[in-house]
């Protein structure tokens, strides 16, 4: 049996040997400290005054989790063109077959895929958390450890949406071989989300029921969504805390982490049928 870590470094290594991958990733790992420029962005209106993003109170604790968590997890498309990358790369270079013979099982195949994936979800994670940190403790007004570790739980979140929807770029790289297959079929299914949401919302149309949502929610992308949330109107409310409408539950919740983590599995388990039952 080989080891995990002698897995991952096996993936890895081909990882490095790939020029667009390699890229791809230092791309995916640079893109989120336009975070930084975003906190430090001043606009100028015609020189009648100066709008400071950072000054506005958007990068204090504890909303700074919230925020940085929401705008970095929109970068993790780079990422998900290196996994099924890695996927169409195993098939057109026939590497997968290859493994195969030399006493790689189908199973320790996927393990090898999923393991990279969690280390870079890792250390992406890790990356914006120091980096939250650091814009926080710059920008905040408030240094009291209690309230620095509060909206933490957002770095968890964006730990298991990188972790689930990766999962879910695997499977279609598993499914179709081919990345842009793989790729475009990810918009199908948002596509196919939102139809489906708006045929459940337009049969319930004369009842003021919760289903539609409730089953939406619980939809692959939704679910990894629903994670972090938007968090512009969380900003909103901190402005105007009197404008009660504006009020929704933006926090994570365990319920939310379970549903990502169902589909994490599914997803993981596909790919292994499939790859099992598919003659190479």
């Amino acid at each position: 049996m080989r080891s995990e870590l002698t897995l991952l470094k096996l993936e890895l290594q081909k990882l490095w040997l790939n020029t667009a991958s390699k890229v791809l990733i230092f791309v995916s790992f640079v893109l989120p400290f336009f975070i930084l420029l975003l906190s430090s962005f001043k606009i100028d209106f015609f020189g009648l005054f100066t709008l400071e993003l950072g000054e506005l109170g958007v990068f204090n604790f504890p909303i700074i989790w919230h925020i940085t968590t929401f705008f970095a997890a929109q970068f993790k498309f780079f990422f998900a063109i290196v996994v099924v990358s890695m996927i169409g790369n195993e098939y057109s270079n026939r590497t997968l077959k290859q493994n195969l013979i030399d006493g790689l099982s189908k199973q320790q195949f996927i393990r090898s895929k999923f393991y990279t994936i969690v280390f870079f979800s890792l250390i992406s994670t890790l990356l914006i958390f120091v980096l939250s940190l650091g814009i926080g403790l710059y920008y905040s007004s408030y240094d009291e450890l209690s309230i620095i570790v509060q909206g933490t739980e957002f770095i968890a979140a964006y730990f298991f949406k990188l972790v689930g929807f990766f999962s879910l770029c695997l499977f279609f790289g598993v499914l179709f071989k081919r990345s842009a297959f793989a790729l475009g079929f990810l918009f199908v299914l948002f596509i196919g989300e939102w139809v489906t949401y708006g045929i459940m919302k337009f049969n319930f149309r004369k009842s003021e029921s919760k289903i539609p949502e409730i089953i939406q929610d619980l939809f692959p992308l939704k679910s990894m969504y629903k994670l972090i949330d938007q968090p512009f109107q969380r900003i909103l409310i901190s402005k105007f805390p009197d404008q009660t409408n504006l009020a929704y539950d933006y926090g994570v919740h365990f319920q939310e982490f379970f549903v990502v983590t169902v589909w994490t599995l599914i997803f993981l388990f596909s790919s292994y049928i499939l790859l099992k039952k598919r003659d190479l």
